[in-house]
């Protein structure tokens, strides 16, 4: 059974740093693109950052390029989402998923696997 779990969320204040983390299991971690997505109350989920199997292809979204880090550990089946210069706006629950192919990684229906989300609240 395939789990991802994400952890690291938390109160921040606008201008400070969170690092997430989405620890998986149940698939070959090293075989799938991994990618991160947030959901704000009341809005769609969107595209954070996606990731290919090594850590050569890096794909963003326009609001959170050069504040946002994504990165993989293969040999840790974990990958990692560093925020810095957070702003209020990015407060929202953030999702790990993990896509077989690389059809759409900008995409929900993109990803086969989702985990449980962290909250990320930043305070102005």
């Amino acid at each position: 059974q395939v789990q991802l779990v994400e952890s690291g969320g938390g109160l921040v204040q606008a201008g400070g740093s969170l690092r997430l983390s989405c620890a998986a299991s149940g698939l070959i971690f090293s075989s799938h693109y991994m990618g991160w997505f947030r959901q704000a109350p009341g809005k769609e989920r969107e595209f954070v950052a996606a990731i290919g199997w090594s850590s050569g292809n890096t794909y963003y979204a326009d609001s959170v390029k050069g504040r946002f880090t994504i990165s993989r550990d293969n040999a840790k089946n974990t990958v990692y989402l560093q925020m810095d210069s957070l702003k209020p706006e990015d407060t929202a629950v953030y999702y790990c998923a993990a896509a077989k192919f690389a059809y759409s990684l900008t995409n929900l229906r993109g990803y086969d696997y989702w985990g449980q989300g962290t909250q990320v609240t930043v305070s102005s």
